[in-house]
């Protein structure tokens, strides 16, 4: 086992280790001293540091990143980009999960099509009231699938504020403890010919059409956009890393053939794939 795989394993007992004493000084003992309750959040947060440090370096040059590798993207149609890497890096706050250049999708067919963020109503939407859901996911670019995790319900959306506070507060809390296929809930995972793994998060359950060990070619099909996991609302999260695993990769560059990298609120309009599924 690798030190960053036990790292995030460590981390995670951290953070249920101060769960259960929350819960033994709310119900049991009300006396407990306050810092053996708060200490392991402590350590959890400085572990987390630590991993950060690791995950934010090039594997051949700490601190500084390695060259983008072009592929091509991971959608077609009309889509809006989110928590870009071309805006700041890490693009999702921390390089864990090796998420350091990954970036966010929404379908924007047309103006007004994607239901906006309210305050307090509607509290949560239907996965299918967002243009997003169900649109196809494309291969970016030769490759062996080598994960393919499904069985994960696409929940309501989280786009009012109390919905909002429940998912980073309570929901997101729990998955994190639950480890990393809870957060991406089902999510594919291609070794691309050149040795990179492109990780594609929040998969719609049961929209799979590869396997585990199945080759693909660039353009194909291979699953649909979903909302599952630790998700606001229907989108495609996607990201490249140098290993399969997102608790020890380290993320790496992208640049989209034709494209580039989409900053925040930056429209993208990507032309229908030469290759179709099968």
């Amino acid at each position: 086992m690798s030190a960053r795989k036990l790292a995030m394993i460590t981390f995670r007992g951290l953070q249920l280790a101060f769960a259960a004493l929350v819960a033994v000084a709310v119900l049991l003992d009300p006396a407990l001293p306050w810092w053996c309750v708060v200490l392991p959040l402590v350590l959890a947060h400085a572990l987390i540091t630590v991993v950060n440090r690791w995950n934010g370096g090039a594997p051949d040059a700490p601190g500084r990143a390695p060259a983008p590798v072009e592929v091509a993207p991971p959608v077609t149609g009309r889509w809006s980009a989110l928590n870009s890497p071309a805006d700041r890096t890490p693009s999702h706050g921390v390089h864990a999960y090796g998420q350091t250049f990954a970036i966010d999708l929404v379908a924007e067919p047309e103006p007004g099509a994607r239901p906006g963020f309210r305050l307090l109503w509607p509290l949560a939407r239907r996965a299918r009231a967002f243009p997003a859901f169900g649109a196809p996911l494309l291969a970016v670019a030769d490759g062996t699938v080598v994960r393919a995790a499904d069985g994960r319900r696409d929940h309501l959306s989280r786009t009012s504020l109390p919905a909002l506070l429940y998912l980073m507060v309570v929901e997101g809390s729990v998955r994190e403890m639950a480890g990393v296929r809870h957060l991406v809930g089902n999510h594919l995972v291609l070794e691309l010919d050149d040795g990179t793994h492109a990780l594609y998060a929040h998969v719609q359950r049961g929209s799979f059409t590869v396997r585990e060990g199945e080759r693909v070619r660039a353009g194909q099909v291979v699953a649909r956009c979903g909302n599952s996991g630790n998700s606001t609302e229907p989108h495609v999260h996607f990201q490249l890393m140098d290993g399969p695993d997102p608790d020890t990769a380290r993320g790496v560059p992208f640049t989209w053939r034709g494209i580039g990298v989409p900053r925040n609120g930056e429209i993208v309009e990507t032309p229908s794939p030469a290759t179709s599924p099968a």
